[in-house]
């Protein structure tokens, strides 16, 4: 048994039910070891066994009342995992799926994305097992200001700042703010995700679809191919589905596929012009059913499936973790796939990904791909520590170096260490190494 199958079995037994956790420490410790082999500091440091746990752990109980007058109890969680580069960084998501284990695979992932960016920012993740969906705008509020009555004390613009992830968006974003301004009685850029009329930045809404859809740009570069004319199945239908098909559209790809989680719908004619502008209508103003496209355009409506069965050039998994299998991942390189981009955290299973390596798919894990949210949420501090707000075109610019820098990054850490075209290998060891490093420098804290 290897130092590394050790550290994740000690994962295992001391972090039991926490399947996710468990899967996302063993995809990045399996990818580190030729590192690990090359730099004896970081063993000598332990750096593995002090990476893989948290800063600190915060779960609080979050009462509500809903607007019948019953009272609701909630849990609510902020795992502080790594903030050897920078301030904590990473959003919050309200879901009934949510609990602690969920919590620390999204912030652990979050170390190394949050590297990746090359900016300032350490790693963290937070939620809540509350579901906004079916709640009235009064709830959602209730249960926000109750939320933020626990979390002020843990979180500061130099401290920990959190964003939006399922289930929190703008409006959410918007009730988190107010109350933690009330309680703190000071206007600084805590959280992230903000209204452009207060401290928020142009494309933070749109910042992962297009990162993800210029990481994929860039994957088809080294293939000598581009977007125009490309088949193209999306997964998800919330931000990162939405504005993947928008810059995928920009690109001349054409989005033939977009789900919820009631099924998908599969257009061949592809997902554009009108028809984009009543799917966002549809998911941004009226929270409807992904089945209302079908019905409208007389698009195909495959109800609780996913749309991996589909012919397609490139696939965008958007919606949310484990969602593409080995089954899946088989029927897709069958299909002739030329490249995964992941919109979503973690949303191939390693036997999935291990299908797709195999195959010599391009296939861009979440942690590179998905990292211009995060990266835009950086931007964003930037902006509120500048008390400057810089225009859409600046903004995009700097989210396209961003992508390109850490597809640079991943595809030359790879040929570095001998895995030439393995995105998965060179994004862990890329964010991995500033971290360690990093770690090592400021000593035994």
């Amino acid at each position: 048994m290897t130092d590394v199958d050790k550290i994740y079995q000690k994962v295992v037994e001391k972090n039991p039910g926490e399947k996710e956790f468990h899967q996302a420490v063993y995809e990045v410790l399996e990818s580190l070891e030729p590192a690990i082999s090359k730099h004896p500091e970081f063993s000598k440091y332990k750096i593995l066994e002090r990476i893989v746990e948290p800063d600190r752990v915060i779960m609080f109980r979050v009462p509500w009342m809903a607007d019948n007058g019953e009272i609701h109890v909630n849990r609510g969680f902020r795992v502080q995992f790594n903030n050897a580069i920078g301030p904590y960084k990473g959003g919050l998501r309200f879901h009934p799926s949510v609990y602690l284990g969920i919590i620390k695979f999204l912030g652990f992932e979050q170390i190394f994305k949050n590297s990746l960016t090359g900016l300032p920012m350490g790693g963290g993740k937070g939620g809540s097992d509350f579901d906004p969906k079916g709640k009235s705008d009064n709830e959602v509020m209730r249960f926000c200001q109750s939320f933020m009555d626990e979390l002020f004390r843990h979180i500061g613009q130099f401290t920990d700042v959190p964003a939006g992830d399922i289930g929190v968006g703008g409006r959410e974003i918007g009730y988190l703010y107010g109350q933690y301004r009330k309680i703190r009685n000071n206007f600084t850029g805590v959280l992230t995700g903000k209204g452009l009329d207060w401290g928020g930045s142009l494309v933070r809404p749109e910042a992962t679809g297009y990162g993800a859809t210029y990481f994929a740009q860039e994957m088809l570069k080294v293939r000598n191919v581009d977007f125009k004319g490309k088949v193209i199945t999306v997964s998800g239908s919330g931000n990162v589905a939405q504005y993947t098909t928008e810059k995928v559209n920009q690109l001349g790809g054409k989005v033939v596929t977009l789900s919820d989680s009631s099924g998908f719908i599969y257009d061949p004619d592809g997902v554009s012009g009108e028809k984009y502008d009543f799917f966002l209508e549809l998911k941004q103003v009226r929270r409807g059913r992904i089945k209302e496209y079908a019905d409208k355009f007389n698009a195909d409506y495959y109800p609780g499936k996913r749309p991996w069965e589909i012919k397609c050039d490139v696939a965008f998994p958007c919606a949310t973790q484990n969602e593409i299998d080995a089954n899946d991942a088989q029927i897709l390189v069958d299909n002739g796939i030329l490249a995964v981009s992941e919109g979503a955290n973690m949303p191939t299973t390693p036997e999935g990904v291990e299908i797709f390596l195999e195959a010599g798919i391009s296939f861009g894990p979440g942690k590179a791909a998905n990292a211009g949210g995060v990266a835009t949420s950086g931007l964003e501090m930037s902006q509120n520590s500048l008390r400057l707000a810089w225009t859409r075109e600046e903004v995009d610019q700097r989210l396209h170096e961003i992508m390109k820098n850490i597809h640079k990054n991943a595809y030359e850490t790879a040929e570095k260490y001998g895995a030439k075209g393995n995105y998965v290998i060179g994004a862990n060891i890329a964010g991995f190494m500033k971290v360690a490093r990093a770690m090592i420098a400021q000593g035994l804290i």
